[in-house]
């Protein structure tokens, strides 16, 4: 009985999921569109198609005409659909540059892309070393205590970071991890400076990374690259050969992403 019940809640989630998308679909394809006219169309009950564009709405999917009673395709899904383009377009322009930084230093290189106030790791070329930094693709990290972030962070604007302060706030990971305002400025002040960023057992114990940003064509930097292994590799006397390689590769990046300086 229970695992019907489960069953039975679960096919009413699939079947929303749906009819969203479907909605979405009608949306973009006619433009402006009301509650009874996208019900009709779909064959949803009323009821239910208001209650999904109830809940659109509300995350940002569609948006509604007050006047007019209408719903159209929000701004949220152009952001999404350029993330999605973004995410592919600078796989297949880093993946060749990420391959040769990985053969030169052998160790593990990840490219990331800013996503909601993170990184969201999306490529990665592991060391062959026995004792090296392994693939997180697909998995989310803060801004404020990776290399690959503060690569990103140091560019933005004043207010953009005041708010992803306050928003995500300054997490401690580690005994490293930068937890002050004062603090994390005058660390992306210095990696603005010097065009790379350094991440030295401040989100995981042991594990050290350099990371540097790159730009899309207008300039914008939406995405970086980190090369990263354990400290005993990656300190003080290496870093500057690491990040001068990474820098290489990633304004090479930039450059086929249509960025001229």
């Amino acid at each position: 009985m229970v695992d019907k019940v489960k069953e039975t809640r679960k096919m009413k989630k699939v079947k929303t999921v749906v009819r969203a998308i479907r909605i979405l679909e009608s949306i973009g394809g006619r433009g402006d569109m009301g509650v009874s006219e996208i019900s009709q169309e779909l064959g949803f009950p009323k009821s239910s198609t208001f209650e999904v564009l109830s809940t659109l709405q509300a995350e940002g999917l569609v948006t509604k005409d007050p006047d007019r009673n209408t719903y159209r395709l929000g701004l949220k899904l152009f952001e999404l659909g350029n993330l999605a383009q973004d995410e592919i377009e600078i796989r297949d322009l880093a993946s060749p540059l990420m391959k040769s930084l990985n053969q030169e230093l052998d160790e593990t290189v990840h490219l990331t892309i800013l996503d909601d106030m993170e990184v969201l790791y999306i490529e990665c070329f592991e060391s062959t070393k026995r004792l090296r930094t392994y693939s997180v693709i697909g998995v989310r990290a803060p801004l404020h205590c990776t290399a690959v972030g503060k690569a990103i962070m140091a560019h933005m604007d004043g207010e953009t970071v005041e708010r992803i302060m306050r928003v995500k706030g300054l997490k401690r990971f580690t005994g490293n991890t930068i937890t002050t305002r004062e603090d994390l400025l005058a660390d992306l002040r210095a990696t603005a400076e010097r065009g790379y960023a350094t991440d030295i057992m401040e989100h995981e114990d042991g594990l050290c990374c350099v990371g540097a940003p790159i730009r899309d064509h207008t300039g914008r930097v939406f995405a970086s690259m980190s090369v990263s292994g354990p400290s005993q590799r990656v300190h003080a006397e290496t870093i500057p050969r690491m990040a001068a390689a990474v820098m290489s590769r990633t304004k090479q990046i930039s450059l086929l992403a249509g960025y001229r300086e």
